[in-house]
């Protein structure tokens, strides 16, 4: 089986698959062990080496932490990714050894400031006392190889973080409403490429799977939408190894062509406000 294609990961040097399990579907439940284990596998067996997490996420650790136990040999040709939503530098000091114990692992490929919504956030996260000097000791002393950030409110506020924050990696909205919306994709995206700050494309397909329609808007199309904004990795929660086989097909295809993706915007435009509903507009 042909695994999907790799991009680079910013100017890490480091290469991954372009689409990657997200940490949503069965991965945010508790006690569905042998559902989540099934997911986890179906990916390795597809060839995606790419696994997002977040110490918010329910069992999710947990879940990784019974596979990468049981075979260690697994764990070490894949990128795995945590994160924390902690805002001071001792809560996520905290975090990041609960996540190592949980997972079972002694070091993480990525480690986000998670879910960064508003410029009084920026402001505590990068003050004396806040998270942002947590993230970048952990990756001075390599139990974190790289520190990234994560938001889907307010592109000004990930811009700033991007433009200011010693970050090697963004995780950010990416779908054909972000496209006429504009902001991320159009302000975020861009200042991620100028800094070499790798991209992560989340809600792909959109909050809550809400951009699969009746009108032939499958979720392999939405994968396709987002690698082709240029981002490293496209990610998606799956919840059966079905939908783990769908997503790594969608990798195997590649870029939606442009004249598709324009078109795509376009049909969703006139529902952009409410489909973006995690922005908090309302």
């Amino acid at each position: 089986m042909t695994a999907p294609g790799r991009r680079r990961f910013g100017k890490t040097g480091r290469e991954v698959t372009l689409v990657g399990l997200g940490g949503e579907g069965v991965l945010r439940t508790y006690g569905r062990h042998a559902e989540a284990k099934a997911v986890i596998q179906e990916a390795l067996n597809q060839g995606i080496a790419y696994f997002d997490s977040a110490k918010a996420y329910a069992g999710s650790e947990d879940y990784y932490g019974e596979v990468w136990r049981s075979r260690p040999d697994l764990r070490a040709p894949v990128f795995q990714a945590s994160k924390s939503a902690s805002r001071l530098h001792a809560d996520a000091e905290t975090d990041l050894q609960e996540t190592f114990q949980r997972m079972g692992v002694e070091t993480l490929d990525l480690w986000q400031i998670h879910d960064v919504r508003t410029f009084p956030d920026i402001r505590e996260i990068e003050g004396a006392d806040g998270a942002l000097a947590a993230f970048v000791e952990a990756r001075e002393s390599g139990v974190v190889r790289h520190i990234g950030v994560t938001g889907h409110h307010d592109p000004d506020v990930l811009s700033h973080a991007v433009e200011n924050w010693p970050v090697d990696a963004v995780m950010m909205p990416v779908n054909p409403v972000e496209g006429a919306l504009g902001g991320f994709l159009s302000s975020t995206l861009q200042t991620a490429r100028e800094q070499g700050v790798a991209v992560i494309g989340m809600k792909v397909l959109g909050g809550s799977n809400y951009l699969i329609h009746d009108a032939g808007v499958t979720a392999e199309i939405l994968v396709r939408y987002a690698l082709a904004q240029d981002v490293s990795v496209a990610i998606v929660g799956c919840s059966t190894p079905a939908e783990v086989q769908a997503l790594a097909a969608a990798g195997r295809s590649g870029p939606l062509p442009d004249d598709e993706a324009a078109a795509l915007v376009e049909a969703f435009r006139p529902y952009a406000r409410e489909l973006a509903y995690y922005r908090g507009f309302w």
